[in-house]
C-alpha cells in the first residue's frame, strides 16, 4: 500500500469514527433516557409499597409542576393517608388521519421543493455555461457555494425547529430536504470539478466525493431517512463517477469499506433495516465488474473486502450478536441472514471466477465457519446456514461437471489462466475441503438441536447437517469416480448413513424439545439418502435413479410414522428429480438391457421406480392429498406406462428398442395393456378418489381409444397394410381387435355408474366396432389366408360376412337388452342397418345364384326376429282397459 492509499484511508476514516462516535453517543443518550424512566416507575413502585417514612411533596410544589400524565398512589402514615401524584412518561399522541390535501400540502409540495431546488442549482450551472457568465472556476465556486448554504439552512432551520407543523410526518421535514438538496448539489459540483474542468485529479475527486457521502450520513443521524438514503447513494455511485484507466482495487475496497461501515453504524443507530438492506446490496454489487480479474496482485483485495464487509455486518447487522440490534429470542431474523448469506454468494462467486483458487476456497471455508459460529450464538441469523449449505452445493457442482461461467456471462477475463487445471485426477483440495465443510455442516448441526426452543431453528440446522455432507458426498462422486463402482466412496455413504441413523436415535432418547420431531424425521430421511447413494456407488448401470425412486418410498415411511410437512415436500422434490432424469434416457439403464423378455434391465430400472413411487403414493395418502402425493402419485402412472410400453417394444423388437417396429402385434399389445390399465385406474381411483388416478383413467383411455381409431382402424389395418396375420384362428387379429373389443366392453361396463353417460357410450361403440371389425377380418383370414390382401373376393364370402353380420347384430341386441344399455342397443342397430346397406347395395349387384336368395332371406328372417324382441321384451303393449260393466 502506498502513501497516496494510506492518505486517502487517514482522511476516510476520519469522518467515519466521528460517525461511528456520534452513533454511539446518541445510542448511549437513548439508553440513558429509558433507565431514568424506569428508575421513575421504580421509585414510585417503592413509594407504593415503602409505606410510612415517605412525606408527600409540598403543595406548592405540586402546583407549580407541570400537568403530565400522573398516577395516584394511596400511601399509607401514621397520621392519615396521603395521594402522592407520581410523574409518568407522556404518552406518544396517535397520528393524525391525513387526507389527500393535506398529504399535499404538508408533503409533496416539500418533496417536491426540494427535488425543485437540486434541479434548480443544475439548471443554474447549465444556463450560466450557456450564457458564458462565468469562468469554469466560478461555475464551481457557485456550486459549492449554493450547496453550502443549502446545507446551512438545513440546519438552521433543524435548530429553530422550522416543520411543516403537522406532527408526526418526519418524511416531510424541512430541514432534511434542504440538507438533501444540497448534498446533491456537492456531489454535482465536485464531478463538475473533475469530468468537465479538470479542477482536481481522480485521487482528489475520489476523496472529496467519499467527504461528502460520510458527511452525508452524518447528517443523516441529525435530519432522518430521506438524507441518509441520498447519502448511501452517492457514497457507492462515487466509484462509478470517478473512472481512471487503472483501477486500483486496494483504494476502491477500503473506500468502499468505509461507506459500508458506516453505513452499517447509522443502520444501527436508528434501527433502519431498509438503509442495512441497501447497504448490503451496493456492497455486494460492487465485487462484480472487478471479479472477473483473477490476477494475484488482485485478487487479494476481492479477498480482503468479502471479509472487512462479513465481518461488519456480523458486528453490527446480526440481530443478538455482540453490537447488534437486540432481537427477539428464538425468532429468525431475516434481515440478519440475508446480510451474511449475501457476503457468502460473494465468497462463493470468487471461487467460481477463479476456477477455484486455493486463497478464495479458504475464503470460503473461513465464512462458512463464521456462519456457523455466529449462527450457534444467535438464532437470529441461522438461515444464513442453508443458505451457506446450498452455496457450498454450488461450488463442488460446478467443479464436478467442469463448467466454466464464462459461458453464462460472468465477465472473467478471457487472457487469464485459471488456477485450478480441470484434470480429473487433481482432487486432492476438494477431498480435504469437502471433508472439512461436511464436518462443520453435521457437528453443528447435531449438536445445535438441543439449543434452541425454535422449531424452524431446528429444522434449518437438522436440513443443513443432511443436506450438504450429503451433496459434497455426491459430487465428489461423480468428480472423481465418473459415477462408476467405487468402493471407498460406498464406504463414505454408508459410514454417513450411520452416523444420521445414530443422531435420529439420540435425539429419539432424549426428552422432547421443540423440533426433535423433525430433526429425527430429517436425519431418518439422511440416512435413507445415504444408504441410496451407497447403493448406487456399488452398483451398475442407472441405479442412482432407482436409489433415489426408493427413498422416496422410504421418506414417506419416515413421514408416516412422524408427520412433518418437509418431508412430504422433499419426497416430492425428488420424485420430480427422478422424473427429470426420464428427458436424459427414458430406459433408465440405458440402451443395452439384454435380450431376455421381460426380466431384463427394464424391470430394475422402470420397474422398481414404479413400484416404489405405488408404495409411497399409498403411505402418503393415509394422512392427506396435497402437491407432493398428486406428483408421486403421477410418477408411478408414468413408470407403469413407460415400462410396460418398452416392455413391449423390447419384446417385439428382439431387444433394441430404438428401432422402428410398424407391426400389428406390438400395437395391439400397446392397445391391450392401454384398455387394461385404464381398467385398473378405474377400480383405483373408486377407493383413493385422488384427482390424480381420475385424470389418469381418463388421459390412458383417450390415448389407446385415440390408437384404436388410427392405428387399428386405419394404419395397421391388415386389410390395408397387408401385413400377415398368421394363424387361422389364434392370430394377431384376435389379439388386435377381439381381446380389445372385450377389455373396451367391460371398461364401458364398470363407467356406466362412475363416469357421464357420453363415457361408457363411446366405450360400447368402440367395444362393438372392434368385435365388428374381428369377425370381418376372420372371414378374410378363412377365404384369403395370412396376408388379407391377396386373392379375389367370392359370392360366397360376401354371403359370409351379412350372414355374420347379421347373427352379430342379434347377438348385440341380446346384450342390449340384458344389460338394459340404450348404446349398447343403438350399437346393435348400426350394424343391422350396415347390413341392410350391405344387402340392398352390395349384394344385390356382386352376388348371384343361391346366395343373393339366402342373403335376402336371412336378412329378412332377421329383421323379423328383431322386430318380435322389441315387440315382446322391451316395449310390449299393454292390453285395453276392460269395458265398465252396467251395473
Amino acid at each position: 500500500m502506498d502513501e497516496w492509499q494510506l492518505l486517502i484511508l487517514l482522511v476516510l476514516a476520519i469522518p467515519t469514527i466521528a460517525i461511528v462516535a456520534l452513533v454511539f453517543s446518541i445510542g448511549a443518550r437513548d439508553r440513558l433516557r429509558v433507565l431514568e424512566w424506569r428508575i421513575s416507575g421504580l421509585e414510585a413502585k417503592v413509594v407504593a409499597l415503602g409505606g410510612g417514612g415517605v412525606k408527600a411533596p409540598p403543595a406548592s410544589a405540586l402546583e407549580a409542576a407541570p400537568e403530565p400524565e400522573t398516577a395516584e398512589v394511596a400511601l399509607e402514615t401514621p397520621e392519615e393517608p396521603a395521594a402522592v401524584e407520581v410523574p409518568l412518561p407522556p404518552l406518544a399522541p396517535a397520528k393524525p388521519k391525513i387526507g389527500w390535501e393535506e398529504r399535499f400540502g404538508t408533503q409533496w409540495s416539500v418533496w417536491l421543493g426540494g427535488v425543485a431546488l437540486a434541479l434548480g442549482g443544475f439548471f443554474l450551472v447549465r444556463y450560466s455555461i450557456e450564457q458564458g457568465w462565468f469562468g469554469p472556476s466560478m461555475r464551481v465556486l457557485l456550486g459549492a457555494i449554493l450547496s453550502i448554504t443549502l446545507i446551512a439552512a438545513g440546519e438552521w432551520t433543524r435548530r429553530h425547529e422550522i416543520k411543516t407543523g403537522l406532527t408526526g410526518l418526519p418524511a416531510a421535514h424541512i430541514p432534511s430536504i434542504l440538507t438533501a438538496a444540497g448534498t446533491t448539489i456537492a456531489y454535482a459540483t465536485v464531478y463538475a470539478a473533475y469530468a468537465l474542468y479538470g479542477f482536481i485529479d481522480a485521487g482528489a475527486a475520489f476523496l472529496l466525493l467519499g467527504i461528502v457521502a460520510l458527511a452525508t450520513l452524518g447528517a443523516a443521524l441529525l435530519h432522518g431517512p430521506a438524507v441518509a438514503g441520498l447519502g448511501l447513494v452517492g457514497a457507492y455511485l462515487t466509484p462509478f463517477i470517478v473512472t481512471t484507466e487503472t483501477p486500483n482495487y486496494w483504494a476502491l475496497y477500503l473506500y468502499l469499506a468505509v461507506v459500508t461501515a458506516a453505513a452499517f453504524g447509522l443502520a444501527r443507530a436508528r434501527l433502519w433495516r431498509w438503509l442495512a438492506i441497501v447497504a448490503v446490496g451496493f456492497s455486494l454489487v460492487w465485487m462484480l465488474p472487478g471479479i472477473g480479474n483473477v490476477a494475484a496482485d488482485v485478487l487479494t483485495p476481492h479477498i480482503v473486502y468479502v471479509i472487512a464487509c462479513f465481518v461488519l455486518a456480523a458486528l453490527l447487522i446480526v440481530s443478538g450478536f455482540l453490537f447488534g440490534p437486540e432481537a427477539e429470542r428464538w425468532r429468525v431474523d431475516l434481515v440478519s441472514s440475508a446480510a451474511l448469506g449475501a457476503y457468502l454468494l460473494g465468497a462463493a462467486l470468487l471461487v467460481l471466477a477463479t476456477q477455484h483458487d486455493l486463497m478464495t476456497l479458504i475464503t470460503f471455508l473461513i465464512l462458512v465457519a463464521g456462519t456457523v459460529a455466529i449462527a450457534w450464538r444467535a438464532d437470529a441469523p441461522i438461515a444464513a446456514v442453508p443458505c451457506a449449505a446450498i452455496l457450498t452445493a454450488l461450488i463442488f457442482l460446478q467443479w464436478s461437471v467442469n463448467v466454466d461461467i464464462r459461458d453464462y456471462g460472468v465477465p472473467l477475463d478471457a487472457n487469464a489462466a485459471p488456477t485450478w487445471e480441470p484434470d480429473r485426477f487433481i482432487y486432492g483440495t476438494h477431498l480435504w475441503l469437502g471433508a472439512g465443510l461436511a464436518f462443520i455442516f453435521g457437528v453443528a448441526g447435531f449438536l445445535a438441536q438441543a439449543r434452541s426452543e425454535s422449531v424452524l431453528t431446528s429444522r434449518f440446522w437438522a436440513a443443513s447437517a443432511v443436506f450438504a455432507p450429503t451433496a459434497i458426498l455426491a459430487l465428489l462422486y461423480y468428480r472423481i469416480a465418473d459415477f462408476d463402482r467405487s468402493i471407498p466412496f460406498a464406504t463414505a455413504a454408508l459410514g454417513l448413513a450411520i452416523a444420521y441413523a445414530f443422531a435420529a436415535d439420540f435425539i429419539s432418547r432424549r426428552d422432547p424439545r421443540p423440533g426433535s420431531a423433525s430433526a429425527i424425521a430429517i436425519f431418518i430421511t439422511g440416512a435413507v439418502a445415504a444408504l441410496a447413494l451407497g447403493l448406487t456407488m456399488v452398483l451398475e448401470k442407472g441405479w442412482l435413479t432407482t436409489s433415489f425412486a426408493l427413498m422416496v418410498a422410504g421418506i414417506a415411511w419416515v413421514a408416516s410414522a412422524r408427520p412433518m410437512p418437509g418431508l412430504r415436500w422433499l419426497a416430492g422434490a425428488i420424485t420430480g428429480l427422478v422424473l427429470s432424469r426420464l428427458i436424459w434416457e427414458p430406459m433408465i439403464m440405458g440402451p443395452d438391457v439384454g435380450t431376455t423378455p421381460i426380466f431384463n434391465w427394464l424391470l430394475y430400472g422402470n420397474g422398481v421406480p414404479a413400484a416404489s413411487f405405488w408404495v409411497a403414493g399409498y403411505l402418503m395418502r393415509q394422512e392427506k392429498d396435497d402437491g407432493p402425493l398428486r406428483l408421486v402419485d403421477s410418477a408411478a402412472l408414468f413408470f407403469t406406462g413407460l415400462l410396460f410400453f418398452l416392455e413391449i417394444r423390447h419384446y417385439m423388437t428382439g431387444g433394441n428398442a430404438y428401432v422402428s417396429s410398424d407391426t400389428l402385434g406390438e400395437l395391439a399389445l400397446d392397445v391391450c395393456f392401454g384398455l387394461g390399465f385404464a381398467i385398473v385406474l378405474e377400480k383405483i381411483r373408486e377407493r383413493t378418489h385422488s384427482v390424480v388416478h381420475n385424470i389418469g383413467a381418463l388421459v390412458v383411455t383417450g390415448l389407446t381409444l385415440l390408437a384404436i381409431a388410427i392405428g387399428l382402424g386405419v394404419a395397421y389395418n391388415p386389410s390395408v397394410s397387408g401385413q400377415p396375420v398368421e394363424g387361422l384362428v389364434f392370430n394377431q387379429i384376435m389379439l388386435g381387435y377381439a381381446i380389445p373389443a372385450v377389455l373396451a366392453a367391460y371398461l364401458a361396463l364398470i363407467t356406466r355408474e362412475t363416469r357421464p353417460r357420453w363415457h361408457s357410450a363411446i366405450l360400447a361403440i368402440v367395444a362393438v366396432s372392434l368385435a365388428l371389425f374381428y369377425l370381418s377380418l376372420q372371414v378374410m383370414r378363412f377365404y384369403h389366408g395370412p396376408i388379407l390382401t391377396e386373392g379375389p373376393t367370392t359370392d360366397a364370402e360376401q354371403y359370409t360376412y351379412s350372414a355374420v353380420w347379421l347373427g352379430y347384430g342379434v347377438v348385440v341386441l341380446t346384450a342390449g337388452i340384458y344389460l338394459r344399455s340404450l348404446p349398447v342397443r343403438a350399437a346393435s342397430a348400426a350394424v343391422v342397418l350396415l347390413t341392410v346397406f350391405k344387402v340392398f347395395f352390395v349384394d344385390m349387384s356382386d352376388l348371384t345364384g343361391i346366395y343373393r336368395a339366402l342373403s335376402f332371406i336371412g336378412l329378412g328372417a332377421v329383421l323379423m326376429g328383431i322386430g318380435w324382441f322389441y315387440q315382446r321384451l322391451l316395449f310390449p303393449r299393454k292390453p285395453p282397459p276392460e269395458p265398465e260393466s252396467a251395473s
